[in-house]
């Protein structure tokens, strides 16, 4: 059922957000989506694929061989309760962002100088050390991302999640820690895990299937 649903609204996606041209490109994302558009920073940017069928990964996310630690694999289960996804449930994501849907936010884990190098359009940039007091993140620095962005309501010390928003949370990919390290320190702070999504791939697995990004 769960797969039906999500069909049915990447259906609706690419009736509603891609435009007119999608129809005629060669290389879809699937076989009833050709692109999503969505907000980048106030701007209408086009998600779809590279048309060029010869076209190779950027070399920036070639290398299929890092020091373990720290670049280990990460198992598909994160943490329990929390949603491991892929690309397409990704795009359905910044779909209904675009669509209005402010309960999501879709959130770039990687340090500045990676994001410059491209991130997935719609997403912001939080940098993992940003929340945790590990790395220097102060009690204030974290409790203003949270209230401020993450929709959390302080309640005299006391968290509240009722009203928090869903984040879909990514980084380099299967081997990078940045975007597990700020799911386990949101888990910490007592997130709950039903509202964080983590796209594993990251932006490996987005680069190697030629999807589109943006840079700052």
């Amino acid at each position: 059922m769960k797969s039906v649903l999500l069909a049915s609204s990447l259906i609706a996606l690419s009736m509603a957000l891609a435009p007119v041209q999608a129809a005629d490109l060669k290389v879809k994302i699937t076989g009833s989506l050709s692109s999503v558009t969505v907000k980048h920073k106030g701007k209408d940017v086009v998600i779809q694929r590279n048309q060029n069928v010869e076209n190779t990964v950027n070399p920036a996310f070639a290398k299929t061989s890092r020091e373990c630690p720290p670049f280990c694999i990460n198992p598909m289960e994160l943490a329990a309760g929390v949603d491991t996804i892929g690309e397409v449930e990704m795009l359905d994501y910044l779909g209904k962002m675009s669509s209005g849907d402010s309960s999501i936010l879709v959130v770039d884990s990687r340090t500045p100088d990676w994001v410059e190098r491209g991130t997935i359009p719609g997403s912001i940039n939080i940098p993992w050390n940003k929340l945790n007091p590990q790395q220097g993140a102060s009690p204030f620095d974290i409790s203003d991302i949270m209230i401020k962005q993450f929709g959390v309501k302080d309640l005299e010390g006391l968290w509240d999640y009722s009203g928090a928003k869903t984040l879909v949370m990514f980084c380099n990919g299967a081997w990078c820690g940045q975007s597990p390290n700020n799911i386990q320190n949101l888990l910490k702070f007592g997130y709950p895990p039903s509202k964080i999504k983590w796209y594993r791939g990251g932006m490996q697995d987005w680069e190697s299937l030629g999807l589109t990004t943006v840079k700052p």
